[in-house]
């Protein structure tokens, strides 16, 4: 049977979406071109991307419902079913998988009880893998709600989710401070983020990213020792004392500037030249 067209949001929350809304259009030369932060806006209401918010979009941009679905549909970051109120999306892309990142998501899949772009029965925690974190110096990477807990073992993740659940504090590696998932769309649809220190955090790329640039730009890389995660950098570098751990704004490090095995370091396993196919 053809689906009934969606309901329409009660007087007081439409009138408050309508002028958020003229305010995000006003951004833009075209209105068309605002439909991806009204998806967000309409977002922010429900925690996903209702029928009704389809509609809403359509009716205020003029738009059919069916382009609307299209956009909507197409990009991830629009959830179109009831989900929590944290994402938790666990990289499961090459680097990361080779690093822990599918050990870590079979760990929560079983904790939490879940499947892929499922959420537990509490609300709290919608559970997915998603591609790339864009963070692979720092892999296994964990998001939730698009800021960093990077450097990710099954035990961390595990605790990560688990303080979600109880409400206890939870810190990102690097970025904003963590807020619910309607927040944090709400702030994507483009309108400022009021928390105390949210603009001002900062999260940009690490050591590792940065090499090549430094190198395309003539720059000499200072030579350095080289740790294991967890162990300090900072005590062995050129005028500083060691001392048992980081100092305020000390460099985050890679889990990729751990030490590897390889033919350098193995003595089993020695460099030689590579034969060619069919020599012995």
């Amino acid at each position: 049977m053809p689906e009934l067209p969606a309901p329409d949001y009660p007087a007081d929350v439409r009138a408050r979406l309508e002028a958020d809304a003229r305010e995000v259009i006003a951004r833009y030369p075209d209105s068309r071109s605002a439909l991806l932060p009204l998806l967000h806006l309409v977002q922010s209401e429900e925690g996903h991307v209702t029928r009704t918010g389809m509609r809403f979009c359509a009716e205020t941009l003029g738009l059919t419902t069916a382009e609307v679905t299209a956009v909507a549909t197409f990009y991830s970051m629009y959830r179109r079913r009831p989900s929590g109120d944290y994402q938790v999306g666990v990289c499961t892309n090459t680097l990361c998988a080779v690093m822990g990142g599918d050990a870590i998501f079979e760990e929560l899949k079983a904790h939490l009880g879940v499947g892929n772009q499922e959420t537990t029965d509490d609300g709290k925690v919608t559970l997915e893998h998603i591609e790339c974190n864009a963070a692979c110096d720092f892999a296994p990477v964990v998001m939730v709600n698009w800021e960093f807990f990077d450097n990710q073992t099954p035990d961390s993740a595990r605790r990560l989710v688990d303080d979600l659940r109880a409400g206890r504090p939870v810190t990102p590696t690097r970025g904003a401070p963590l807020c619910t998932f309607k927040e944090t769309a709400r702030v994507l649809a483009g309108f400022p983020d009021p928390r105390p220190g949210a603009v001002e955090a900062g999260g940009g790329a690490g050591p590792a990213s940065l090499v090549g640039l430094k190198l395309a730009k003539g720059e000499a890389l200072p030579p350095r020792v080289v740790h294991p995660r967890g162990e300090n950098a900072e005590a062995d570098r050129p005028g500083t004392a060691p001392h048992d751990g980081p100092e305020p704004g000390a460099r985050h490090l890679s889990s990729h500037d751990a030490p590897q095995q390889t033919s350098a370091s193995d003595p089993k396993h020695p460099a030689g030249p590579v034969s060619e196919e069919g020599e012995g």
